[in-house]
């Protein structure tokens, strides 16, 4: 007897192929099922959806492909899992094999069943016998009054929580205490805990692996991010998949990971942009958290639930929003341990130094002083390099980019004039390209110039052992060999540093005992942006940063936030020197309702790019008139179509349409319908020249 399974694979949503495709295969193949499947001239992965005993309608048996073969030995991706995928694949609108192919482990397209056999067997093996979770006390760590209300509320909630806790509140411990408590109360239970970026997860995993591998044994913790090597993630996922690791720790991308078991998802710093994908399928892990958590729980009905936490010390307004709507818990931990104060901010009015400063004289004597302590100190600065451009004075040649519209960034240490959007290198000039004029000097400053510029005036600067003080950078470019990130964050725990400079990397998460100065000295680049998050995401980062200082109780008194600008008296300075974010909530939503924008309002971007910028504004607004007369047309703003801030990037010209409605469900309909449109607009004379085009839903960058 035959059976006629319909299978997704890995295509675009423009590729114009449908949902599934049909196969044939003399076997019953269970939905969830991973089979190998003939694509054209290949061989690909590909997910059984359904398999029913009759073709469909229509179709032509004897041109019907055969299934290749199956991954014997894994168990079928459950029906809640693709429940989630689907529900991705429709609301930010991908096929849906483009979501599910990219939510599995590369490595797994290329294995035989003989190879995947192998590496089953060998995780089996590596998995030790340990006690059981139930019977072993989460005792021996003493809680705040904060967290032990904290984790009562959470024992009764029904809604997502929002953990709004102040930093150094104590917020790791309660996301250890509730995995504790799920893992307990469920043999097969498993956790998500997720977090922004990948230098957060070292620290996270070993509090992790401390914790839980004498209750749970070695293996039940793991972790899934786009640093490990292919090997890696496929034995992360083939252990969350099988239910043999009880704990899954990572980025964005672990919100698809397949968990059985789930029964608890936490999404620390939920705040934070990194959890918006810019590629692909553009979705938020953290909306996909919450909807995955009420699928989840659907799903156990009467046998518990799963509750998603979401923490952070500066929520997003969204979440902020759902709050004071009552769809979130919002549980609030305003203390420290240890009773400890949050760090004083102090303003640096720039335009009271001496001219050309880069950092103010005060702040370095606080610097000073605080290393003659023993203590350490934390300088932001969001700009990696050693400065943005390079330019000739006599002729006004500066550092562009060939391939993109932007400057190529001069890192000093190599030599180099590097460009950060398509990663085009050269060689610093002898001499100026178009003039020849020798004296070509750098303008602005990035990580790479703070850090010389600190070694230089913190020369005489000694330590408590009489040592000089060393100063370190930590940055993508700092860290980007492997393992290079641990050891840097092993010397500043050990308190080798004295003053680390850095990105916005260093700004969240880490918990640096020994800091008790952090400084931010180019704040003012946020604060009139033409992007309206600007003042959300500056407000967030220096809040963070803050953080950073004073997490020893002892020396928390005397923390400090120094932030150099040219305009104290800005409003948002107000609230940050209080540190009281619900009031500066309380002016951004304020602001937004009266714009219409989100969380009141309801947005999405057509991207296009292009051979050339006329042919990517040509199609979007071909698109758009196209739309017009389209069921739910009348309920959404198309605007016209304009470039991109970085308009070329890699020879490659982008422009963007903004699509806005006034109800979440009014954009969607309208996608949907636009859909097809987009398609047929490709053919179209005046789209000669387009590249590719996306649809980005709740777009963070606009």
């Amino acid at each position: 007897m035959a059976f006629w399974p319909s299978v997704v694979v890995a295509t675009p949503a423009h590729s114009g192929v449908g949902a599934t495709l049909t196969y044939r295969s003399e076997l019953s193949l269970a939905p969830g099922t991973l089979v190998r499947v003939p694509l054209g001239a290949r061989e690909v992965l590909g997910v059984v959806w359904d398999c029913p005993a009759a073709p469909p309608e229509g179709l032509a048996p004897a041109q019907t492909k055969d299934v290749a073969g199956v991954l014997d030995g894994l168990p079928p991706l459950n029906d809640r899992w693709r429940q989630l995928v689907q529900f991705a694949a429709r609301y930010y609108q991908r096929s849906l094999g483009e979501v599910a192919l990219a939510a599995l482990p590369p490595q797994l397209r290329d294995l035989s069943n003989v190879q995947l056999a192998r590496r089953l067997k060998r995780r089996a093996a590596t998995r030790s016998e340990a006690p059981d979770p139930l019977g072993a006390a989460a005792d021996g760590h003493e809680l705040s009054d904060e967290q032990r209300q904290a984790l009562a509320a959470l024992a009764s909630a029904q809604a997502p929580v929002l953990l709004f806790g102040a930093t150094g509140s104590g917020k790791t411990e309660v996301y250890l205490q509730a995995t504790q408590r799920a893992l307990a109360a469920h043999a097969d239970a498993q956790v998500l805990v997720m977090v922004p970026e990948i230098n957060l997860t070292p620290q996270l995993e070993a509090r992790f692996r401390e914790r839980f591998e004498p209750l749970c044994g070695a293996g039940a913790v793991v972790c899934l991010h786009s640093g490990m090597t292919p090997a890696q993630r496929l034995s992360s996922w083939l252990a969350a998949h099988t239910g043999q690791a009880r704990i899954v720790l990572g980025t964005r991308m672990a919100v698809l990971a397949s968990l059985p078991g789930l029964r608890l998802i936490v999404v620390d710093e939920e705040h934070d942009p990194s959890y918006k994908s810019q590629e692909g399928a553009r979705y938020s892990a953290r909306d996909l958290a919450v909807y995955r958590g009420k699928v989840e729980t659907e799903a156990l009905g009467a046998d518990g639930r799963c509750q998603v936490v979401l923490g952070s010390a500066t929520p997003s307004l969204e979440s902020w929003h759902a709050a004071d709507q009552g769809r979130y818990l919002r549980l609030a931990m305003p203390a420290r341990i240890g009773g400890g104060a949050l760090p004083r901010l102090r303003l640096v009015d720039m335009n009271h130094q001496p001219k050309g400063a880069v950092l103010a004289p005060p702040l370095i004597a606080a610097m000073a002083e605080r290393i003659g302590r023993g203590e350490q100190c934390l300088v932001l600065l969001n700009r990696r390099g050693y400065a943005p451009v390079l330019a000739c004075h006599d002729c006004g040649w500066k550092s562009a980019c060939p391939h993109c519209s932007a400057y190529r960034v001069f890192h000093k240490l190599d030599r180099t004039l590097r460009c950060h959007h398509c990663g085009f290198t050269e060689r610093v000039p002898r001499a100026c390209p178009d003039c020849g004029n020798l004296d070509i000097a750098p303008v602005g400053r990035g990580t790479e110039q703070v850090e010389e510029q600190l070694s230089a005036l913190l020369a005489d600067v000694k330590r408590p052992d009489g040592a000089p003080a060393r100063v370190a950078r930590m940055d993508a470019d700092s860290t980007r060999l492997k393992g290079s990130l641990e050891v840097q964050l092993a010397t500043m725990h050990s308190g080798e540093v004295d003053v680390l400079v850095g990105t916005q990397m260093i700004a969240k998460g880490h918990d640096f005992r020994r800091i008790t100065l952090v400084a931010s000295i180019n704040a003012d680049s946020g604060l009139f942006a033409s992007d309206y998050r600007a003042p959300e995401r500056l407000f967030a980062l220096l809040m963070q940063a803050a953080g950073r200082a004073g997490r020893d109780a002892a020396q928390s008194a005397a923390s400090e936030m120094w932030v150099q600008t040219w305009y104290p008296q800005h409003p948002l300075f107000a609230s940050l020197k209080q540190h009281d974010f619900p009031a500066f909530a309380l002016t951004q939503l304020a602001e937004r309702l009266s714009a219409g924008m989100p969380p009141y309002g309801h947005q999405a971007l057509l991207r296009a790019d292009a051979r050339t910028q006329q042919a990517a504004q040509a199609y979007l607004n071909a698109a758009a008139q196209a739309a017009v007369g389209l069921p739910h047309f009348e309920d959404v703003t198309l605007y016209p179509a304009v470039p991109l801030t970085i308009q070329r990037v890699a020879n490659v010209e982008r422009a963007q349409l903004l699509v806005e409605a006034a109800s979440r469900g009014a954009l969607q309909r309208f996608l949907s319908a636009w859909q097809p449109v987009l398609l047929a607009s490709r053919s179209l004379p005046e789209a000669r020249g387009l590249v590719r085009f996306a649809v980005d839903v709740d777009p963070l960058v606009i």
